[in-house]
This record gives C-alpha cells, sequence and structure tokens, in this order.
C-alpha cells in the first residue's frame, strides 16, 4: 500500500517536478539543522534529522512542548501548487505554524518561504542538498566543518 502512496505522490507532483523534487535531505540556510522530505501519505513531509549544537555539551534542542527536536516533523501536508510546492511549516522553538511555499531553484537549492496571510508577508530562505554523515543522534558537526 504505502508503494501505491509514494507512487501517486510522484505522479500527482509531475507539474512541480519541471523545477525538481523537493525530497531528500536539505541543510537550513544557517547550517544549523539538516531535514529529511520524503512522502507521507498524499503529501510530503519533512521531519528533522541533523542538528547542530552550540557546545558539545550542549542537551539536543527540544520543541515548546518539551519533546526533543531530532525526528520533529516540521513540514506538512506539501502538496504541488503550479511550479512550487504549498504546505505548513512548524517554528519548532515557539511552535508557531506558518503556510508556505517551497520549490528547487535553477541551482539545486531549496527556496522555503513562509508566511502570515500572503506569501508577501513572509521570509525566505534557501537550503541546500545535505550528502553529510547524519548519526543516530542526530547531532551534526558544527557549523565551520559541516560539509553539504
Amino acid at each position: 500500500m504505502r508503494v501505491v502512496l509514494v507512487a501517486a505522490v510522484l505522479a500527482w507532483a509531475g507539474a512541480a517536478a519541471g523545477q525538481g523534487m523537493p525530497t531528500g535531505r536539505w541543510l537550513t540556510q544557517d547550517r544549523d539543522a539538516v531535514i529529511a522530505i520524503e512522502p507521507c501519505g498524499t503529501a510530503l513531509c519533512g521531519q528533522i534529522v541533523g542538528i547542530t549544537l552550540d557546545h558539545p555539551d550542549d542537551p539536543t534542542p527540544v520543541d515548546n512542548m518539551g519533546r526533543p527536536q531530532c525526528g520533529l516533523t516540521i513540514i506538512t501536508g506539501a502538496v504541488p501548487d503550479g511550479e512550487a510546492w504549498a504546505m505548513q511549516i512548524l517554528d519548532p522553538r515557539n511552535g508557531a505554524a506558518y503556510r508556505a511555499r517551497m520549490h528547487v531553484d535553477t541551482q539545486g537549492r531549496l527556496q522555503v518561504r513562509g508566511f502570515i496571510g500572503i506569501p508577501l508577508l513572509g521570509r525566505t530562505q534557501a537550503w541546500t542538498p545535505y550528502a553529510g554523515v547524519l548519526t543516530p543522534d542526530c547531532i551534526l558537526p558544527r557549523p565551520s566543518s559541516a560539509v553539504p
């Protein structure tokens, strides 16, 4: 059944696929997290799979509810919308959810724009593909040594 759902999502994504599928692992603009975007049900979802700590002995960050951010789903309901993907994105620090759009640009970066109401009232980040190592504890190398 899961194979059928994945195939349906990929087939449904035809309009947005011209710009490239946003699936895969992405290093955020601030280089402090890696988000894995993959099919979930009939849409795409994004989950935190890597986090950078300011200091090696720092505890793993938690969200506003006290849950570990590692494994937290922050992108939900991503569906094709023209040449982009419409979705919701969660700020794990405060629990705020925003409407958002994402697309892969011509340089292979994932442009993620979160907004309130209309896209004009928002902020865009450029995420880069991440090919580095992910550890079971979800901790990434410090930003200066992280190589996408």
